[in-house]
């Protein structure tokens, strides 16, 4: 399984963490694509830790966590 952690607004009418099988997941742009989150709305992807980038590779049992701009002051 990878894990998937969302933060800030990904939250809004999802889980904290979603899981997904690897075959359903190759990238992180996959993992977009089925939670209906926009491209251009990441701000910060990481995979197990490591900056990624939307097209790199993730496989079973990686950590993909995903974070939207942050703003306020």
């Amino acid at each position: 399984m990878i894990e998937v952690r969302l933060f800030a607004t990904f939250r809004e009418g999802r889980e904290k963490i979603v899981y997904f099988e690897p075959t359903k997941a190759a990238c992180p742009a996959d993992v977009l694509d089925e939670l209906g989150i926009p491209y251009e709305e990441v701000a910060i992807c990481l995979i197990n830790g490591f900056h990624s980038g939307l097209r790199d590779a993730i496989k079973d049992k990686d950590v993909l966590a995903l974070f939207p701009p942050v703003g306020g002051g």
